[in-house]
């Protein structure tokens, strides 16, 4: 199921295989940062590629909601 570190409980499914959509871009930003010690104005070509990225992924929609599992699960309940 998952695993407990103290009383904090990490699902292990969650992260298996995920997608992770702006690792590239971050990466890149973050590999520009260490090669020009932290200096971002020299890095502006990586940070607006990040942020374009990250603006593109919080468009994105997830799932609604009502899923026909959902609604059947929830009737089922009811008849018990």
């Amino acid at each position: 199921m998952g695993r407990k570190g103290g009383s904090l409980f990490i699902n292990p499914k969650k992260f298996a295989a995920g997608s992770k959509p702006c690792m590239k871009e971050m990466l890149s930003f973050l590999n520009c940062l260490s090669l020009n010690q932290m200096h971002d104005d020299k890095c502006v070509h990586q940070k607006e590629l990040l942020s374009a990225c990250m603006d593109a992924q919080s468009g994105k929609r997830k799932k609604p909601f009502g899923s026909i599992n959902y609604h059947l699960q929830r009737l089922s309940r009811g008849r018990r």
